[in-house]
């Protein structure tokens, strides 16, 4: 993800951590998503929380993995199956 995208991204979180309670990471993930689509259009998602697993395929250059307080954060733009 290029830098001025993770600014954003890292920005959109700490808002998200300010407007809901640490422990709401739906709302906070649902907040961090609907931002991304406005700001870099649809097909966006966002996986929130302390403990988790994945696995997907995303658009290249649209991934980033960070911590924040207690949370990790995962947003990415998805992408077809090759």
């Amino acid at each position: 993800m290029p830098m001025k995208m993770q600014i954003q991204a890292m920005t959109s979180a700490s808002q998200a951590l300010d407007l809901y309670d640490v422990l709401d990471c739906k709302s906070i993930a649902a907040h961090i998503k609907k931002e991304f689509d406005l700001r870099h259009g649809g097909g966006w998602q966002c996986v929130v929380g302390s403990n988790f697993g994945c696995f997907f395929t995303h658009s290249k250059g649209t991934f980033i993995y960070f911590t924040l307080e207690t949370l990790n954060f995962l947003i990415f733009k998805g992408a077809a199956s090759p």
